[in-house]
């Protein structure tokens, strides 16, 4: 039986943000604040137009837009079972040591996930054993590199977004100080003024830069994933027994955890 993948709201994600959010607001009225204080539509206009703004000069347009098809990664979490993948390529290695590998050619070609589909349809059409693993291997690298240009747009704009905040709160004291002669709202207007740097730095870290590290979480995770499916098909190649494929298969579940295994860069980078 094939593997099932799907996907799901990632509770991690939100939970956070509410969270974030609710200990930000919830310190502020004990404070005697009121929410009041900080809903300034102005100073979240200039934060996230000067944010934006300064990202796109920062990274290509390709990038972006790469980041943004990547924002459904930061909330939905894709579900793979790995025993049940691990199942799967096992009963594709047994038929292989039995009748041949050329006897998967069927099964193959009705393979739902892309990588795995590609490398069985290489290996049963007699790929190089070394050619194939180049091949994938730079499948894997390249989309490990797209996610990590995705997270670093995140990452940047989680840099700018604090110093625009504070752009923005040196805008709120000059028409502060063009009004001095109105001393009595002179505090007033100094407290609304940073504002912007609330919202500058709250962007920045409640946000952008978890996105980023969450983006690189999940790139990590699907790395190991398509790891495991190409060490499976290279052990069909080898002829290996079974067992001993599931074997080294199996060590990947003990790192099924995201973070417990570093991507091809960062060992690389190591």
């Amino acid at each position: 039986m094939a593997a099932k993948q799907s996907s799901r709201p990632d509770i991690g994600s939100f939970a956070g943000l509410a969270i974030s959010l609710a200990g930000i607001i919830g310190g502020l009225v004990l404070e005697k604040g009121s929410v009041k204080d900080i809903a300034q539509y102005t100073a979240a206009l200039i934060v996230v137009g000067g944010t934006v703004g300064a990202v796109l000069v920062t990274c290509p347009m390709r990038n972006v837009f790469s980041a943004i098809s990547y924002t459904k990664a930061i909330f939905w979490e894709q579900v793979l079972d790995l025993e049940g993948l691990i199942d799967e390529i096992i009963g594709y290695a047994t038929k292989a040591r039995k009748q041949g590998i050329v006897s998967l050619e069927v099964e193959a070609s009705t393979i739902a996930d892309r990588f795995l589909n590609k490398a069985m349809n290489l290996a049963v059409d007699g790929a190089d054993i070394d050619e194939l693993k180049v091949m994938m291997e730079l499948e894997i690298e390249q989309r490990e590199y797209d996610a990590e240009e995705a997270a670093k747009v995140f990452e940047s704009g989680g840099g700018y977004s604090p110093t625009i905040g504070i752009i923005g709160a040196v805008l709120g004291l000059i028409q502060v100080m063009k009004n001095l002669e109105n001393i009595s709202e002179v505090g007033h207007g100094i407290a609304v003024a940073f504002v912007a740097t609330i919202y500058g730095v709250a962007l920045a870290n409640v946000f952008l830069l978890p996105a980023a590290a969450k983006i690189r979480a999940r790139a990590a995770s699907e790395s190991r994933m398509r790891e495991l499916c190409l060490q499976g098909v290279i052990g069909m190649i080898e002829g290996s027994n079974p067992k001993l494929i599931r074997a080294k298969l199996e060590a990947y579940l003990s790192n099924s955890k995201p973070g417990t295994r570093q991507s091809r860069q960062q060992r690389a980078a190591a």
